[in-house]
């Protein structure tokens, strides 16, 4: 044992709820010592994020009193540790309506609506891609993350469009495969603000983490936040123009998160409805001069349109393609009836 702390009482025990209790007594000064860090090497099945979220929670204390994860440890502290049960490590299947736009025996493809995410994740367990395709399918590939079944690419949760998935390991890793060499050829549509100068064009800028806003993505432009930027590349070629909109193809020749919004964004065309990266919801009001004030679209207009690739078990080349629906469908329709150049 440790000659800096003693477990006092209460080793780490599982009740009959499944949450773990522990209790340990700091023997001596430990300076400079973080409580978070110093669990980390108590628990090393417990990741410092976990234990974080633990102690400030209150569900790990020093001295029956919460404390900042900062706290530094001295002679006589009692850390007591109530840890919670893990979360479900198995997708429950869910009847959610699934929009199929081609199945065989290894792959099928479908056509996601906006407002649901891919699969489940922290606090978010139900109502998912992930959920509706266990129901729908029953067997599908493991992948390396059981809550992802079956999810061989994601979509943004308000973009709308066409995802692939395996229904078997073998299929699932051999798509992965045309994905990591880039030999997936993605296509989408959006709709922007503005009207663009060129009728087509490739967008050549590096995408990192946002400066100040952690949960956004920007351009780096500066020659000295270049390192911390990844590659990033995307085509574009105008489709249809209005009066102060366009209808544009996207083509990813990259898949950095958020790509096409943020590329978009950077050359003054943001989408319509992301409100993230400066675009804003437009109404029937707005361009028709009458109608609704509400917004027609309140998310990002961008749809997943089309998708190329080799099957992964005939090798055969396929291409699908999702008509776009719902909301964006309508965005489209009132600038085509109101703001036709």
């Amino acid at each position: 044992m440790n000659q800096d702390e003693d477990i006092l009482e209460r080793p780490l025990t599982v009740d009959e709820e499944d949450s773990q209790h522990a209790r340990i007594r700091i023997r001596r000064k430990l300076p400079g010592r973080r409580l978070d860090k110093y669990l980390r090497g108590r628990f090393p099945h417990l990741s410092r994020t976990m234990i974080q979220r633990l102690i400030r929670q209150g569900l790990i204390t020093v001295n029956a009193k919460v404390v900042k994860p900062s706290y530094e440890m001295d002679a006589g502290d009692v850390i007591d540790l109530l840890i919670p049960p893990p979360e479900p490590r198995e997708v429950v299947p869910e009847n959610i309506p699934l929009d199929i736009v081609y199945e065989d025996d290894f792959i099928l493809a479908i056509n996601k609506p906006a407002g649901i995410i891919c699969h489940p994740a922290r606090g978010d367990q139900s109502g998912t891609i992930a959920n509706a395709l266990v129901y729908y399918a029953g067997e599908l590939s493991h992948g390396a993350d059981p809550f992802r079944p079956g999810i061989v690419h994601r979509l943004d949760k308000n973009t709308t469009g066409i995802m692939l998935v395996a229904k078997n390991d073998e299929a699932h890793w051999r798509l992965a495969l045309q994905f990591e060499r880039r030999t997936v050829q993605k296509t989408y549509l959006a709709v922007v603000h503005g009207e663009l100068e060129l009728d087509g064009d490739t967008i050549n800028a590096p995408i990192g983490v946002h400066p100040v806003v952690r949960e956004k993505f920007a351009v780096m432009a500066s020659e000295n936040r270049i390192d911390i930027a990844k590659s990033a590349v995307t085509s574009y070629e105008v489709l249809e123009r209005y009066r102060g909109f366009a209808l544009v193809k996207l083509m990813p020749k990259t898949g950095r998160t958020h790509q096409l919004r943020v590329h978009m964004s950077y050359i003054g065309h943001p989408l319509v409805g992301d409100a993230m990266y400066g675009g804003r919801p437009v109404s029937e009001q707005e361009l028709c001069g009458c109608g609704s004030a509400e917004p027609i679209i309140d998310h990002q207009a961008l749809h997943a349109w089309k998708i190329a690739f080799r099957h992964p078990i005939t090798e055969k080349p396929m291409e699908l393609e999702a008509p776009f629906h719902g909301k964006f469908k309508q965005l489209v329709q009132t600038l085509r009836r109101c703001r036709r150049r």
